[in-house]
């Protein structure tokens, strides 16, 4: 399988007063296509922010990481933005939707972003609406919607450009327990359909459990890595 993402030797540390916090201390990993994998741990473990370099949201202090052959680090913000724009999906846990514009509207967002013609739009859109089970809801407002039902357009947001590779934040920590399980049975549906990689950062064991692959992680450091049969 191909390498979608590589971890080497990866080091963040963060300024606090005249010291700093070292949040990852030498982390190695690989993530190939198609994978459903989960960083696992407690506050602290630095699992967000390994999510938010591989997403190119922030830059190692020591080491690199390359994310579908592109060196973050090297990045600048243009290309950082490029990245994003046409080959990651992002999931968070406060959904980040755009309360004034409709279901159809939040979707269709990236979309627009990338130039797409207005009769595609529209076909994706709408193909990617009924997947999620939200085809009646394209003219409802963010504010109109029940909680799983606006983790769904967020998932839906995500998933429009169908980008190689989803990074979810704790996607269902506003969730009860039933939403919770729809939302990630939804995901990995779309992970085994469509081959999208997913990474998380969680300590939610609702998440872990749909998991095929768990990294946890600890004080920064990677503890263990097991893949789920």
């Amino acid at each position: 399988m191909k390498t979608i993402v590589e971890v080497n030797n990866l080091v963040k540390k963060f300024p606090i007063g005249s010291g700093f916090f070292t949040a990852l201390n030498g982390v190695n990993l690989k993530f190939t296509e198609g994978e459903f994998a989960g960083l696992v741990g407690p506050s602290g473990s630095g699992k967000t922010t390994l999510l938010n370099i591989i997403g190119s949201l922030d830059i190692p202090t020591e080491g690199e990481v390359v994310v579908l052959g592109n060196s973050v680090g090297k990045l600048n913000a243009k290309e950082a933005a490029q990245l994003r724009k046409e080959k990651l999906g992002f999931i968070f846990q406060n959904y980040n939707l755009l309360p004034v514009y409709t279901v159809y509207e939040n979707v269709e967002f990236p979309l627009l972003l990338m130039n797409m013609g207005v009769a595609e739009r529209k076909l994706r859109v709408m193909e990617t609406l009924k997947w999620l089970g939200l085809t009646d809801k394209v003219n409802s407002r963010p504010a109109q919607l029940s909680g799983g039902e606006c983790q769904r357009v967020a998932i839906a947001r995500a998933m429009v450009k169908r980008p190689l590779l989803v990074l979810a934040d704790e996607p269902t920590a506003n969730l009860d327990s039933a939403n919770s399980h729809n939302i990630l049975q939804m995901m990995l549906k779309l992970n085994e359909e469509l081959h999208t990689s997913f990474i998380f950062a969680t300590h939610d064991e609702k998440v872990i459990g749909y998991l095929k692959r768990i990294i946890k992680l600890q004080d920064g450091k990677v503890l263990e890595d097991k893949k789920i049969i």
